[in-house]
């Protein structure tokens, strides 16, 4: 399990504001929950623009991690959305990541409970092949 400290996600919150600071101004941040809405928090403080209670287009959607891609593709093909995330465990497509890793280790993120994370995890890796 790698554990992710307040600040990596402090670094990662400038990388992606930094990034989206480049794109046309989005309406908004809508955070995919759980692990999107601390991030998305984060960047509405960050970029002064509003937290969506529902993705909208032309918003802005976070998550905190790329990993198989099914918690994100609902809001691919949303008009003019960007998608950011803190890690993607894949090289970035469509999105757009902080951090790029190949590590198949769980990640351990600053506000998750590490006892719950790891039910999360062998929970996950059960349902995998």
């Amino acid at each position: 399990m790698r554990r992710l400290s307040w600040q990596e996600f402090d670094r990662a919150v400038e990388q992606l504001a930094a990034h989206a600071s480049q794109l046309r101004e989005p309406c908004g941040i809508h955070g995919v929950p759980r692990g999107g809405l601390v991030l998305a928090v984060a960047l509405s403080h960050r970029l002064e623009l509003p937290l969506l209670e529902q993705p909208r287009p032309g918003c802005l959607v976070v998550d905190d991690v790329y990993e198989t891609g099914q918690t994100l593709a609902p809001y691919r093909h949303l008009s003019g959305c960007q998608v950011l995330v803190w890690v993607s465990k894949v090289p970035p497509q469509w999105w757009h990541a902080a951090e790029v890793t190949s590590s198949e280790a769980w990640l351990l993120f600053p506000w998750e409970h590490e006892e719950a994370a790891q039910r999360d995890e062998t929970l996950y890796r059960q349902s995998r092949p």
